[in-house]
């Protein structure tokens, strides 16, 4: 297990194993999740807290984030994106399509590596970044889920996922000596 340090605050992560690859942790039981994801789910009060490590820095992965233009290509639930703000701060508005339909959604909060959002005008789920004490070239992506949504964890699961290759590839580009058109 490792210490995580996100705004001054430690907390513990504990490793989700589904049923299919033998006993629950114990921790909290979501039952065949599907898929080989890395990801883990930690309860936290009434939030389940579902997060996964990407091989870039803090920073690096707070900005890819909360960035408006890049959700559709790590959000499996999000089909477009259209807002005046690339990247979300608080207050920022736009709307999402999810499904064929057009929701609004607003940032509700935002310090720059935790944002959290209402869509349609329901409270919705929570994003961070956490980091690593001496290890600046991690960071740790966590989408904070009601538990009354525990049916969306796999979902955001899937997210984290995708989201780690997308950063990790580009990332990897760039220091290839690559550019990104749309950076």
């Amino acid at each position: 297990m490792r210490r995580l340090n996100y705004d001054g605050t430690v907390g513990r992560t504990v490793n989700y194993r589904s049923h299919s690859d033998g006993e629950s942790d114990g921790r909290f039981d979501l039952e065949r999740c599907g898929g080989e994801s890395a990801s883990t789910v930690v309860r936290e009060g009434a939030t389940l807290a579902v997060g996964l490590d990407v091989a870039v820095p803090p920073d690096v992965a707070a900005e890819a984030l909360r960035d408006t233009r890049s959700w559709p290509d790590w959000g499996p639930a999000l089909d477009a994106v259209e807002s005046d703000d690339r990247h979300v701060a608080r207050g920022t508005r736009g709307r999402v399509r999810v499904g064929g339909a057009w929701l609004p959604f607003r940032v509700t909060a935002c310090n720059g590596r935790r944002w959290e959002w209402r869509v349609a005008g329901v409270p919705a789920t929570g994003h961070r970044v956490d980091s690593y004490a001496g290890e600046s070239d991690r960071s740790r992506v966590v989408i904070e889920v009601p538990v009354v949504a525990a049916w969306y964890v796999p979902v955001c699961r899937r997210a984290l996922d995708r989201f780690a290759a997308l950063v990790e590839s580009r990332s990897r580009e760039r220091s290839d000596g690559s550019t990104d058109t749309d950076a």
